[in-house]
């Protein structure tokens, strides 16, 4: 990756590598990738692992499909306690055992981390979410308190688009072509901070752990299904949640969200009026997570 040069580094930008005087100098630069470690679960998927923070309450944290630790690991940098982020099957360095895999598949994942480090708190993103729903229908009191970010589906599968967008990245890592991969990833940044010091940072390093670890394969088969087959399950949920959505993103349809936090019976929702938010809101978006987890 030492030689990659697309796109080309914005003006201010950095023309050397490491974490050095090349670093970005405006923007916030992506979190270096930690020590991880893989853990064992019942179900026999051993499953990529940070611990980070110390002391109650603990949050598990569940990214979005074709992420991992370290795009997650900013959501929760104003949390208290301890705070666990790990890798859903076919992600990073856990394993990928045959499919087709199920979101049930996922909640299993995503349950077997929270027990081992006892979590209290959920936060799941977009696939995350999916996976904390589908936990949540088979254990409603599992967790104290929920946030839901940018829910994609709940009881009926993803649109094509979002079909596409999963085959264009699962077909660009497959090839190992670097530029390939580019072209898909940096679709994720909203057009404003694609050409600047932070966002160059953060496809840097989405395509550092994307062609070091890949994706698997089996994950397409998530894009054709639903987390619930139905909305009721979700009905006896006693932890208070925060549902977040965004107008006008394709990929996570603000109804989903109002659907997601109607079916919960304590949810309160908030939708931010246009996409990239993460980006242009960070600093409400860490507010407001944090906030409510630390209640």
């Amino acid at each position: 990756m030492r030689g990659f040069r697309w796109p080309p580094p914005p003006d201010g930008g950095p023309r050397t590598w490491g974490p050095g005087p090349g670093a970005p100098r405006t923007g916030r630069p992506a979190l270096p990738d930690p020590e991880t470690e893989l853990v064992a679960t019942p179900h026999g998927v051993r499953l990529e692992r940070l611990v980070t923070g110390a002391g109650d309450p603990v949050t598990v944290f569940a990214h979005g499909l074709g992420n991992g630790i370290a795009t997650t690991r900013p959501f929760g940098s104003a949390v208290v306690g301890r705070k666990i982020f790990f890798q859903f099957r076919g992600h990073g360095r856990s394993d990928a055992p045959p499919g087709p895999w199920s979101y049930l598949d996922l909640a299993r994942d995503l349950r077997a981390v929270a027990d081992l480090g006892n979590a209290t708190r959920a936060f799941g993103a977009s696939l995350g979410a999916g996976a904390l729903c589908r936990l949540l229908a088979d254990s409603p009191d599992r967790f104290e308190r929920l946030v839901l970010l940018l829910p994609a589906v709940l009881d009926t599968a993803r649109g094509p688009g979002a079909w596409q967008r999963l085959t264009d990245l699962l077909d660009a890592v497959s090839t190992g072509d670097a530029s390939a991969v580019a072209d898909v990833v940096s679709l994720e940044l909203p057009p404003p901070v694609r050409n600047t010091p932070a966002g160059w940072a953060y496809l840097r390093q989405r395509l550092d752990q994307l062609l070091r670890d890949g994706l698997a394969p089996s994950l397409a088969d998530l894009a054709e299904q639903a987390p619930l087959a139905d909305v009721g399950a979700l009905a006896a949920v006693t932890a208070p949640a925060l549902v977040i959505g965004c107008a006008g993103d394709d990929l996570h349809p603000v109804y989903v969200a109002e659907q997601v936090a109607a079916a919960l019976p304590h949810a309160t929702l908030h939708v931010y009026d246009r996409p990239g938010f993460a980006w242009t809101d960070r600093a409400d978006l860490r507010e407001r997570i944090s906030t409510f987890l630390n209640a």
